[in-house]
């Protein structure tokens, strides 16, 4: 394939939906337009990892079927990148996605990668806003260490994930919580939250 094909982003209203699942849901996933892959790389092992876990301790299994699943913005053309780094069109972005995350306040709001969890800063307007290279795997893994220790179900809690992982599922940086493989680390710390709150939350098979 040539260096044209790969660099072609087609636009994503010609291509997929802008979202899936019902906005009512207390899962939502934030995606980059480019790359729609992470709901299979990483979301689906991550996903296996956290209903093992939820199944063995509650005999129960998440209804997945409604998860909200959203593409951060529109057309994966507007994605900043290091030298066109947020345009006025990712800003209009910002303001839409506020206006119904803080209507349906999902429980939990997973991203993917550096330019989903920035944005979804912006929208929650944390300062200091950072540029494309700042969210290193390394700077990424602390948010989630930090995202689960201060998980608390009365609020929105933002769970950064990875966008990339090697294929042994090991953790490219040299932090020793991530000592095991990344789909069974996250997927057993989300799980965690989703257990301790269980009764608090209406996304279980019947």
């Amino acid at each position: 394939m040539s260096n044209l094909n790969l660099n072609r982003y087609i636009p994503l209203d010609k291509t997929i939906k802008r979202e899936t699942g019902e906005r009512a849901y207390p899962i939502w996933l934030i995606v980059n337009p480019k790359h729609p892959a992470v709901r299979h790389n990483i979301w689906t092992p991550a996903l296996a990892e956290i209903q093992d876990k939820v199944y063995r301790e509650t005999h129960t299994r998440i209804d997945t079927s409604n998860i909200y699943i959203r593409n951060a913005v529109s057309d994966s053309r507007i994605v900043p990148n290091t030298l066109n780094w947020w345009g006025a069109e990712v800003d209009k972005e910002i303001e839409l996605f506020k206006e119904i995350v803080f209507e349906h306040k999902p429980k939990i709001l997973i991203s993917f990668g550096a330019f989903p969890f920035e944005f979804l800063r912006r929208v929650y307007e944390i300062k200091p806003e950072k540029g494309p290279k700042y969210w290193s795997t390394s700077n990424l893994g602390d948010e989630f260490g930090k995202s689960i220790e201060n998980f608390d179900i009365n609020k929105t809690n933002r769970i950064p994930l990875l966008r990339l992982v090697n294929t042994s599922g090991k953790f490219i940086e040299e932090h020793n919580y991530f000592g095991e493989n990344y789909f069974r680390y996250v997927g057993k710390k989300i799980a965690g939250k989703i257990i301790e709150n269980k009764d608090n939350l209406k996304i279980w098979i019947e």
